[in-house]
């Protein structure tokens, strides 16, 4: 290390000083969502200027932070958490962030429902199925793109209510008369195609996250399969995790 400043080539230097202050600005850090000025911030993070002026180049192409004059550098947007480790719909985890309106873009039974998506409610081939799609909005700003699979039993009363402004979650509980039971769910991360993007309302290609989820009922029986589009610039996945005995080996 020289001077303080490490000797490491200064591209892994701004690397590891935006993984810094993205953790820094996902936490609300920053009071007022105004980051320190370079001279701080390379004190801080012991790095050079040079190397913090690139991290934050870095994490304005994100489109996390933005430069105003007269201000200096502030967080573009407030991104919100959404728990991975509670079965919850992100309407429920984000009561009381802001205004969530739901876009109603698809909402009926259909007949030719995939194969995966048969196998994975566990129906016959031709028990059809109702097919919901809803652009999720925060405060007007599009935020997900949801599209859910279900049942003929329940997806059928579930046409019949309000889902403008109702969390499927709390219908499919409340049509079933049981509570949810847990669910299966993979995270991927992507870049989205003209048609999400727009809806969305990002460029096309930006990052988006992928969520795929298989909800059950209490007795196990699954219900709710769906794929969720989430903006990765309004929403952080989070989750606490508790280590355990190590699987034992097959």
């Amino acid at each position: 290390m020289e001077n303080g400043v490490s000797s490491r080539p200064r591209a892994e230097r701004a690397r590891r000083a935006a993984d810094v202050l993205r953790q820094q600005i996902t936490s609300q850090a920053f009071e007022g969502g105004r980051l320190p000025d370079e001279h701080t911030l390379a004190g801080q993070l012991g790095a050079s200027r040079n190397a913090i002026r690139e991290a934050l180049g870095l994490l304005r192409t994100e489109g996390l932070i933005t430069r105003r004059r007269g201000v200096g550098t502030v967080v573009a947007q407030q991104r919100y958490g959404h728990s991975l480790d509670r079965l919850a719909g992100l309407a429920e985890t984000l009561l009381g962030r802001g205004t969530i309106t739901n876009e109603v873009r698809a909402a009926h039974p259909v007949a030719g429902v995939p194969d995966a998506v048969a196998r994975r409610l566990e129906l016959p081939p031709d028990a059809g199925a109702v097919y919901l799609e809803r652009l999720r909005r925060l405060d007007g700003e599009p935020l997900s793109l949801d599209a859910t699979y279900l049942p003929l039993d329940l997806g059928r009363p579930l046409l019949e209510c309000e889902l403008t402004d109702q969390d499927v979650f709390v219908l499919l509980e409340r049509i079933s008369g049981q509570p949810l039971g847990r669910a299966d769910v993979a995270v991927h991360a992507m870049t989205a195609g003209a048609d999400t993007a727009a809806l969305l309302g990002i460029p096309a290609g930006a990052a988006v996250f992928a969520i795929d989820r298989l909800t059950r009922l209490a007795d196990g029986r699954p219900v709710d399969a769906e794929t969720v589009h989430i903006r990765a610039d309004r929403l952080v996945l989070q989750a606490t995790l508790h280590r355990g005995a190590a699987p034992s080996a097959p």
